[in-house]
C-alpha cells in the first residue's frame, strides 16, 4: 500500500499472464482521516476546513457539496452574485483536476512534458484561488450561505486572460499524446468500461460520459445558476 502521504492510497492485487491483467482485486481502506467523526463536535463554520481536505484535487467541489447541504437544511437562499461567482470558482476547479488527471496520467505512462505543461497551467488556477481567497490550494472559499469575501477588484479580467490563454496549451497536450502510438497503445482498449456496465456500477461524471452515457448533473439536476448557461456536455 501507498504511504498516506501519497496520492492513490489504494493496493491493487493483480494476476498477470505476460502484460496482460488477467484479474485484478482492489484492496481498500488505507487512508481513514476520521473526518466525518470531527465535524460532529464542529460548528458549521468550523467544520468547513475539514470539506476541503476531502478531495485536494477539487477542494472547492468539496466545500460546495457540504455547504450546499446545510443551506438546504436550514433553508437558506444564496445571493445571485455568490451563486455566480460558486460556478466561476467551480468551473476553474474542475479544469484544475482534469488538468491534473490527464498530466499525472500522461507522467505514469512516460510522457513528461505533458505532465509539466499541465501542471505549469494548473498553478495558474491557484493563483486565482490566491488572488480571490488568500490561500492557493485549501481555500475554504464556499461557506454556507455564500463566499468567505466578496470577489477582488480586477477578478474578471484576471479569469479572462486565463481562458484566452488556456485553449492552445490545451491543443497543444493533445496533439502530443492523441498522435503519440506509445501513449495510444498503453491506453486503447485497455481497461474499457461498457456503457451497459456504467449505470449498474454507479459511475458518473466524466468517466461515465468516456463510455458513452449522456448524463451531466449541471445540466441534468442543475444547482446554482447552472441552469441559465449553456454548455456542451463532451461524450465519447
Amino acid at each position: 500500500p501507498h504511504h498516506p502521504s501519497t496520492h492513490g492510497v489504494l493496493r491493487l492485487v493483480t494476476e498477470l499472464n505476460g502484460e496482460r491483467m488477467v484479474r485484478l482485486m482492489p484492496d481498500i481502506g488505507f487512508l481513514h482521516t476520521g473526518i466525518e467523526k470531527t465535524i460532529e463536535s464542529k460548528s458549521y463554520i468550523k467544520a468547513l476546513p475539514c470539506t476541503d481536505r476531502t478531495g485536494y484535487a477539487s477542494p472547492l467541489h468539496c466545500n460546495m457539496a457540504y455547504s450546499g447541504t446545510v443551506e438546504k437544511i436550514l433553508g437558506v437562499e444564496v445571493p445571485p452574485k455568490a451563486q455566480w461567482a460558486r460556478v466561476i470558482m467551480l468551473e476553474l476547479d474542475r479544469i484544475s483536476s482534469h488538468l491534473l488527471a490527464v498530466g499525472s496520467t500522461a507522467m505514469d505512462l512516460g510522457a513528461s512534458s505533458p505532465f509539466l505543461w499541465s501542471i505549469r497551467d494548473r498553478e495558474r488556477v491557484y493563483d486565482i484561488n490566491e488572488f480571490v481567497s488568500g490561500a492557493r490550494m485549501m481555500t475554504s472559499y464556499i461557506r454556507p450561505g455564500g463566499l468567505a469575501y466578496d470577489l477582488p477588484q480586477g477578478f474578471d479580467r484576471v479569469v479572462q486572460t486565463y481562458v484566452d490563454y488556456l485553449p492552445d496549451q490545451l491543443d497543444m497536450i493533445a496533439n502530443v499524446l492523441i498522435n503519440n502510438p506509445i501513449f495510444l497503445d498503453r491506453m486503447q482498449d485497455v481497461g474499457v468500461l461498457l456503457q451497459e456496465d456504467v449505470l449498474p456500477w454507479n459511475v458518473s461524471g466524466p468517466i461515465g460520459r468516456a463510455s458513452g452515457v449522456d448524463w451531466d448533473l449541471r445540466r441534468d439536476m442543475p444547482y446554482l445558476v447552472y441552469a441559465q448557461l449553456q454548455f456542451d456536455v463532451p461524450v465519447y
